[in-house]
């Protein structure tokens, strides 16, 4: 192997897990019993790491077996930088250069010469982004290497490129393309101007494609912490899932799961998931039903500044998204009639199937992309809806009760009905 590819058994030998993850958000080994009560109790914890103690943990899981299928080929296209390299190309690690932090550690924006490895002055050569791993972080050196086994080995137009690598004593960093309009987090909760709805759409659909990739084949992949953090955008809204620490070598021949330790975000992981660990792509599949639902509606998967009753996006938005009249009335506000009436209700009735209670209910991401594609093209705006009717002889008329043209609720205003159908037909 290539000295730049580095030694892909050094890389493996000390997988290690945090011992930050047996916390004290722990969950306690009662809530891995699938009732009712307990998925309620879950919809209503509050967003956070998540993880399970030791005992939870009695599986069959391999400690080096994140990456299986994909640990026979080391990743000879990836280039490995040295820590000094790295630390030039992001001026030393400025405050002013960091674009994010996670559990992982800081990303840090920086530049390097094309085709190589040598750092270049800011604005010139290529622009990348530099992870780094705290050495107390939540997501520890054998999640960096699971990140490194992953995104060195696939490639998809959906998935962010992982450029290199540097392991050098004690340190841990990630390369990677950069990313210009950052996280879809960003975009629908922390801009004052809100992201039109044919935006939404396309990063629903590249999102979904990239998960679709990741389930297909005999060695199917399960993302296992997909999230609007974890979605990030290009100049154009093509969306690129990044962060592959926590993925998972998925379920291969006769087998129906994976068992494995319990870790993800509260609000986005599948209950069943979190209640008996057992890992599959439909658990995928639920957190993508939760993004759908932020997509659609603005708001946070868990929001505790809200109303109660209204903190879990689940829990409020469910039974509204079957009904094809009340279902605006969870549609985000500020998008003010520019989205497309079908789309809005295929959306939701899709995000309903998502976030099925039943997995086998649940469509796989193949399904989902196929019913994502025709919505980009759909022009029927509800702006443009209302507009027509009003401008009609004899149908000036507005509803009294939300001075919208019939079928479309205010969303401002809307109460939650005393009876909505749950399921769709």
């Amino acid at each position: 192997m290539d000295s730049k590819c580095g030694c892909w058994a050094i890389l493996r030998g000390s997988c290690k897990t945090s011992d930050s993850r047996n916390s004290s958000t722990s969950i306690p080994r009662s809530s891995l019993v699938y009732d009712a009560a307990t998925e309620t109790r879950y919809l209503n914890a509050s967003n956070r790491e998540m993880c399970v103690p030791d005992e939870a943990r009695n599986s069959s899981e391999d400690p080096n077996a994140d990456a299986v299928g994909l640990e026979k080929k080391a990743p000879q296209q990836l280039l490995e930088f040295s820590f000094q390299e790295l630390k030039s190309a992001t001026g030393n690690f400025r405050p002013d250069s960091i674009l994010g932090e996670g559990g992982f550690g800081y990303v840090f924006k920086g530049w390097i010469e094309e085709n190589g490895t040598a750092p270049a002055k800011p604005g010139s050569g290529v622009t990348v982004a530099v992870k780094s791993l705290k050495p107390d972080g939540l997501q520890g050196h054998r999640e960096w290497v699971a990140e490194v086994d992953f995104l060195g080995q696939l490639h998809h137009p959906n998935l962010v490129k992982l450029i290199g690598y540097c392991i050098e004593d004690d340190q841990r960093l990630l390369v990677y393309e950069f990313m210009t309009r950052g996280s879809l987090e960003n975009h629908l909760f922390r801009r004052s101007i809100p992201l039109p709805w044919s935006n939404r759409i396309k990063i629903a659909l590249g999102a979904a494609k990239g998960l679709a990739f990741l389930h297909a084949g005999t060695e199917p992949v399960i993302y296992r912490d997909f999230k609007t953090s974890n979605i990030l955008l290009d100049s154009e809204y093509n969306a690129k899932l990044s962060d592959f620490g926590l993925a998972k070598a998925g379920p291969q021949g006769d087998k129906t799961h994976v068992s494995t330790r319990v870790v993800g975000t509260y609000g986005y992981a599948a209950p069943e998931y979190v209640m008996t660990g057992h890992l599959t792509s439909k658990s995928d599949v639920y957190s993508f039903g939760v993004v759908l639902l932020e997509i659609l509606t603005g708001r946070r998967s868990m929001d505790k500044k809200r109303p109660s009753g209204e903190q879990n996006l689940v829990t409020w938005a469910r039974p509204y998204l079957c009904d094809k009249r009340k279902v605006y009335q969870v549609v985000d506000p500020r998008l003010e009639l520019h989205y497309s009436i079908k789309g809005v209700q295929k959306v939701a009735h899709l995000a309903h199937n998502c976030l099925s209670r039943d997995t086998k209910s649940r469509p796989s991401m193949d399904e989902v992309v196929k019913v994502l594609t025709p919505l980009h093209h759909l022009n029927d705006l509800a702006i443009l809806n209302y507009h027509t009717r009003f401008s009609q002889p004899g149908r000036r008329r507005l509803s009294q009760r939300d001075n919208r043209p019939d079928g479309i609720v205010h969303q401002h205003n809307a109460n939650k009905p005393k009876t909505i159908r749950d399921s769709c037909k």
